[in-house]
């Protein structure tokens, strides 16, 4: 575990026991109060009452959109036709490891946050869309589904109350795209993860044309909380708009990279610098992404700015996947551009005509610059073709890489501008640039 600055705490309620030996196996997770709620709920409490609940916290969805929950589960349609639950556990972002670590740690608590919102929902088959690469992971949710339906907390007529639930892992072939909920839908299907056109939207015809509701880790997570303290008790955390904790990863130019629970509203200063340990000595931030690498990078000047989904929009950038990325004064921000380009045109499904030829084109003209073969009037087209990519992808994926892009040719104009003179004069121009961890994912543990 990484210190702390005095002062600077965190609030942990996912991350509570976290550091408890073999948290993830049955007996331990039980040991403290593991699976207590979702007894009480297939029990004793009445389904409306728990989806209200879940609507009046104003628990938004932690993996990007920041939709309410409870919405969602209210959406689903009433009668006997086969509905769906989809953990999206394809946590591709560069910069997100925060539900790498919730699995990893406590794999029980999202199973039995997925058995509560499939109660609720009236539903009877749920999945667990991993990322390929999340072997180990993988292996750990195998082994605590297993328990639990040994248990009796997953299967046929749980705990006595006539309800059925099959839960199934199902592992990613290591696509990014596979994030993008309708893609995840495809490739639960055994096609192309390719994203679909909304509407209709999956709470009306999602996995096998069925009702689904699909939410991240973080989000199911936390519904045995909700569940067992009350809607009211987790809006004493976050503020108004924004309700509740967050697991905020932070990495890149950090003296402590991993992940920090805390509430909503928190300060970026606080984090970046408290938690985190601001940059390396003898270094200064120039610029961080706050919700991974989709979201707009913010500057300086923003750190006293609360951590908020509100707040971010406001900024004019996102609280996303709550992933935070720090680059210092050491990094060239026209070469961590084209990486960022690079990263989404080589995702991109290729089905949409404005993600397909917009990355592409960007990638070529992002080049161009760190060659020095560009001109300042290049850097003007780039950001006219970023406005014509956003809003008219099919997903967001196009979008993800417009945004960042342009608002670092923006806000970084005179340096992309000094880049393109100095490759003009090398005799030795570079594609590279001095590389910042964007994503570290050995950064997870703290």
């Amino acid at each position: 575990m990484a210190p702390k600055e005095p002062g600077i705490k965190e609030t942990r309620i996912l991350l509570r026991h976290a550091g408890v030996p073999d948290l993830h196996k049955l007996a331990t997770y039980e040991s403290y109060g593991g699976y207590a709620t979702q007894k009480r709920a297939y029990t004793e409490l009445e389904i409306d009452w728990m989806v209200d609940q879940l609507e009046e916290s104003g628990l938004r969805g932690r993996g990007g959109a920041g939709f309410p929950m409870g919405k969602k589960v209210s959406f689903l349609p009433h009668g006997d036709e086969a509905k769906y639950l989809c953990c999206n556990a394809d946590e591709s972002e560069p910069g997100a490891f925060k539900d790498r670590e919730l699995m990893q740690r406590n794999p029980h608590q999202l199973i039995e946050g997925i058995a509560i919102a499939s109660l609720a929902g009236d539903i009877g088959h749920a999945f667990i869309f991993i990322r390929g690469e999340y072997d180990k992971q993988g292996d750990i949710l195998d082994e605590a589904v297993a328990e639990a339906y040994a248990a009796g907390y997953l299967g046929k007529n749980i705990l006595g109350s006539g309800h059925d639930l099959e839960l199934v892992v199902h592992r990613g072939a290591g696509a990014y795209i596979c994030g993008e909920e309708t893609a995840l839908l495809d490739a639960l299907e055994g096609k192309r993860g390719n994203p679909r056109l909304k509407p209709p939207f999956p709470a009306v015809q999602g996995l096998y044309g069925g009702p689904t509701l699909i939410n991240n880790v973080e989000t199911l997570s936390n519904v045995p909380h909700v569940i067992a303290n009350g809607a009211d008790w987790f809006k004493s955390f976050g503020t108004e708009q924004s309700p509740g904790t967050k697991v905020v990863s932070i990495s890149g130019c950090v003296k402590r990279p991993g992940n920090y629970e805390v509430e909503l509203g928190v300060k970026l200063r606080d984090l970046i610098f408290g938690l985190a340990g601001g940059p390396l000595d003898g270094h200064e931030i120039k610029a961080f992404y706050p919700g991974g690498s989709s979201s707009p990078v913010l500057e300086p000047k923003d750190l006293d700015l609360p951590y908020s989904f509100e707040s971010m929009a406001e900024a004019g950038s996102m609280l996303g996947s709550g992933s935070i990325i720090v680059a210092d004064d050491s990094v060239s921000i026209p070469h961590l551009a084209l990486r960022t380009a690079r990263f989404y045109h080589h995702e991109s499904c290729g089905k949409c005509t404005p993600c397909r030829e917009g990355t592409n084109w960007t990638v070529k003209m992002l080049e161009r610059v760190v060659r020095g073969e560009a001109t300042p009037m290049d850097l003007d087209i780039i950001s006219s073709v970023q406005k014509n990519i956003i809003g008219h992808c099919l997903c967001v994926l196009g979008d993800s890489m417009a945004m960042p892009v342009s608002a670092m040719v923006n806000k970084f104009r005179k340096e992309f501008e000094e880049v393109i003179a100095a490759a003009a004069v090398s005799e030795f121009p570079t594609l590279v640039g001095r590389p910042i961890p964007v994503g570290t994912q050995e950064a997870a543990g703290h």
